[in-house]
This record gives structure tokens, sequence and C-alpha cells, in this order.
């Protein structure tokens, strides 16, 4: 059990909706009164998003989340197989579980899968990735680093914005956060 007042960003608790990740909170201090934590929680199983107001002294369910790193293997259908890489053992995720990020999952690429009472509840990517560009327009003469934009398709199907002077074959840098180009790698 942990006391709200103790609620800190990252903080994972059970709630009779399910379980939830602290994303954000602010403890409000009133005049004679005990205090409120107020919080901004991220559901982990369906990641919506809902406010919620604790008495700072009120006991919340901690839950234990576990983090096992595992790779990325190949996809099956509508499911994603990733491989632990200290027992080697394989496991099956749907793309709900992973949610946008299936769209940088690149062969190899490794991952954080959050663990709640032995299943999958979130796949936490690393924030940047490298991947080569398949498809996008070609570059005109004259285009500079400061110039426009267009769409490039990379390898795994995602779609970002990337300078004029950007070309086919090009191994690019993205955030997985925001889905921009940051640069050639």
């Amino acid at each position: 059990m942990i006391e709200a007042g103790e609620l800190r960003p990252g903080a994972k608790i059970e709630l009779n909706e399910g379980l939830f990740e602290v994303v954000d909170c602010n403890f409000l201090k009133m005049a004679m009164a005990k205090g409120l934590m107020r919080t901004k929680l991220r559901n982990l199983e369906t990641g919506a998003t809902i406010e919620r107001t604790f008495s700072s002294v009120e006991k919340l369910k901690d839950a234990y989340v576990e983090g096992r790193k595992m790779q990325y293997v190949y996809a099956s259908g509508d499911e994603r197989v990733f491989m632990d890489l200290e027992t080697f053992d394989q496991m099956s995720l749907s793309e709900k579980i992973i949610g946008d990020g299936v769209k940088w999952l690149k062969d190899g690429i490794e991952v954080e899968v959050d663990m709640y009472q032995g299943r999958p509840v979130a796949v936490r990517l690393p924030n940047f990735v490298e991947l080569r560009i398949v498809e996008t327009d070609p570059g005109l003469r004259g285009d500079t680093v400061s110039g426009g934009s267009k769409p490039a398709k990379l390898e795994t199907g995602a779609v970002v914005s990337v300078p004029l002077f950007v070309e086919q074959g090009t191994v690019i840098k993205v955030d997985t956060r925001s889905g921009k180009y940051l640069g050639r790698a």
C-alpha cells in the first residue's frame, strides 16, 4: 500500500477500474484540511487517460510491474512475436498491447515489456530507432537543409516527414515518442 501523497510520475497503482501509471501529479494544500493529490493516470491495458483526485492520506494499492528485456522477432497476423533475452522463451503480443509503437518495430529491436501478475500489459520501445527509407520523392537541385519537407515511407511501413534533401535508401533516426525525423544515422 502507498499513500496518495507519496505518488510520483511513473508509479503504478491498482484501482477498481484496472492498472494505472501516474503520468502527472500535483499536491494541493488546503488551509485547515488535509492536502489533496490531483493526478493524471494512464490505464496500462487500454491506454485511456483519466484524472483523479485523492486525499493525501488515502491508501492506494501499489502495483509491482516487472520490466523484461525482449527482442522483436517477427509478425504473425495481428500479433507480434518477441523473445525473452534471459530465458529465450517466445511470446506473442497483440497490436492492442503494443499500441502505436507497432509501426516502429524492426527485426531485432530490443524493447521492454511490462509484466503484471505474469501477463504483459505494455511494451516500451527505445526512444529512438534507425530505419531505412524505402520510398520517397527524389530531391530536386537547390534543395537545402532549411527548405520544406516531404513524406517518406520507412522499412516498417511508417511514414514520416523528412527534409527535401533526404533520398531513398538513406538510414534516418526517428523519435518513437513523437514520430519526428531527427537526422541521418
